[in-house]
């Protein structure tokens, strides 16, 4: 059995780790548990504007689609910085990426707490997910280069937590912080937060991987921020056409966005064959990273879509306030937390497939579930059909992400972290728009035959987790296509 170097975080020689040692390399652990606290900081602020957005049309004079930019910008920015995370970890260090995203995250808080107008806090919320995007790609990449194999599903299982929790928790930390002080507060709560873990790590990361001079491609850098940008903004757009608020023709932005992502991919093929690619999509031809990919994009449909669309049936349809519908998701957000760790533990001892195929059977189960809510619905078992939702998403992540990038060679490992950064942003983006357009488009067509407004969004309501749950019905057939990649049954069968 071949052994693996692991570069040594403290900076010093790098030491050779065994799948068959558990143990981390001296430092990794501090080094992990500091990135992890800084990515679920960051990415917490994905959705935390949620259920702020009504406070901030009313403080700022804004209308709804403007308040809505608030959150479509972030994604916009994510969409194209995250498509150049896999050519920067390449050229450059651990360390100055950790300090670029912080600085840029902590920048763009302190702009968006002082923001005097709607400008100022859109600008803000661009800063911040620059450095947002830099973290998620820096984090699993990390993990790959320090975690011996064989504990990597329960490392995996931690950063699950940060991708999926922290984007559930969101708009509960916003609910609790509205009850009591004004919007602002939102970005000066976490502001201490954000500079301590960059003034901790500028003191305590050190370069776990080797940089290489890259050449940069600016073709490929346009033709991604067209690409992943039109088609984040088309499909984000998709819910305001629905309502007649877009800015202009949906099939602008998405035709703009398919011609660039088709001349994208193109372009990284070329580039290839010189091993100078932007995004290297050789990462595709490996099929465990492929299936576990299309997987990834309907759970993250599901959870973003179910994210949106709960927040909105319970305040106009069951009349709950802010603060209650924060506290009734959060549930669901400590369920998927709790098991994360546990479903990262039976991924290094059994591998994916116990896992992802009794997960995708549960997530579908409560969208079917959640396709009977009505105006009479009762608030426990949405609660618990939540929770079962959660819990099913808990069991498919952790063995998802850990066969994608676990089944990639070494040097792969920077693309491939990018390349599932901007996949989720995309199903995030889709299953948003999917849900509200299903919802938006069944309610006006309820209203316009007579229906009351409540009983018209209800109707709305079920028949967007309807979408959702024939979408789950192809997730249960692709759970069966997961299998086993080399390097987690070398882990498995060493380390157990």
């Amino acid at each position: 059995m071949t052994t693996e170097t692991v570069p040594n975080p403290t900076g010093s020689v790098p030491t050779t780790g065994k799948p068959s040692d558990d143990r981390l390399p001296p430092g990794s652990k501090l080094l992990i548990g500091l990135l992890l606290v800084s990515a679920f900081v960051v990415i917490l602020n994905e959705t935390i504007m949620s259920v702020a957005l009504p406070r901030l049309m009313q403080d700022l004079d804004i209308t709804a689609s403007s308040a809505q930019w608030l959150t479509t910008g972030f994604m916009l920015t994510m969409a194209v910085v995250i498509p150049a995370t896999g050519f920067l970890l390449e050229r450059f260090s651990l360390r100055t990426m950790f300090i670029t995203a912080m600085v840029l995250f902590s920048l763009g808080t302190l702009i968006a707490a002082l923001s005097p107008g709607f400008g100022t806090l859109l600008l803000g919320r661009v800063v911040q997910a620059s450095g947002t995007a830099i973290m998620m790609p820096l984090l699993m990449t990390t993990v790959l280069n320090v975690v011996p194999v064989s504990a990597r599903g329960r490392t995996m299982g931690a950063i699950s937590i940060v991708i999926s929790v922290a984007p559930a928790v969101g708009p509960t930390v916003s609910g609790l912080i509205l009850s009591v002080l004004d919007w602002r507060w939102m970005f000066w709560i976490v502001l201490p937060i954000a500079v301590a873990s960059l003034v901790l790590g500028a003191v305590l990361v050190r370069n776990v991987t080797e940089p290489r001079r890259v050449r940069f491609d600016v073709l490929s850098l346009v033709l991604s921020a067209f690409a992943f940008g039109g088609l984040i903004f088309g499909l984000s757009s998709i819910g305001e056409s629905a309502e007649g608020h877009a800015l202009m023709p949906v099939w602008i932005p998405l035709t703009v966005g398919v011609l660039a992502l088709l001349g994208f991919v193109l372009r990284q093929r070329a580039l290839a064959r010189d091993d100078r690619a932007f995004m290297d999509l050789r990462t595709f031809a490996n099929r465990s990273f492929s299936v576990s990919i299309i997987l990834v994009v309907i759970v993250m449909m599901a959870l973003f879509g179910s994210l949106i669309i709960l927040p909105i049936y319970l305040q106009t349809v069951l009349q709950v306030d802010t603060l209650t519908t924060g506290l009734m998701l959060l549930p669901g957000g400590l369920t998927m937390a709790a098991l994360a760790p546990l479903v990262g533990s039976l991924f290094d001892r059994f591998g994916p497939r116990p896992l992802v195929i009794p997960g995708a059977f549960a997530v579908s189960a409560a969208l079917w579930l959640l396709t009977m809510l009505g105006v009479g619905s009762a608030i426990v078992m949405i609660i618990a059909v939540h929770v079962l939702l959660s819990a099913g998403l808990a069991f498919m992540f952790t063995p998802l992400l850990t066969s994608a990038l676990g089944s990639l060679r070494p040097e792969l490992y920077p693309h491939g972290s990018a390349i599932v950064g901007t996949v989720q942003q995309l199903a995030g983006a889709a299953g948003t728009a999917l849900f509200i357009t299903m919802m938006s488009t069944t309610a006006a067509a309820r209203a316009a035959a007579g229906s009351a407004a409540v009983d018209a969004t209800a109707a709305g309501v079920q028949a967007a987790f309807m979408c959702g749950a024939v979408l789950s019905l192809l997730a249960i057939g692709a759970s069966f296509l997961i299998r086993r990649t080399d390097q987690a049954s070398a882990g498995m069968h060493v380390g157990h």
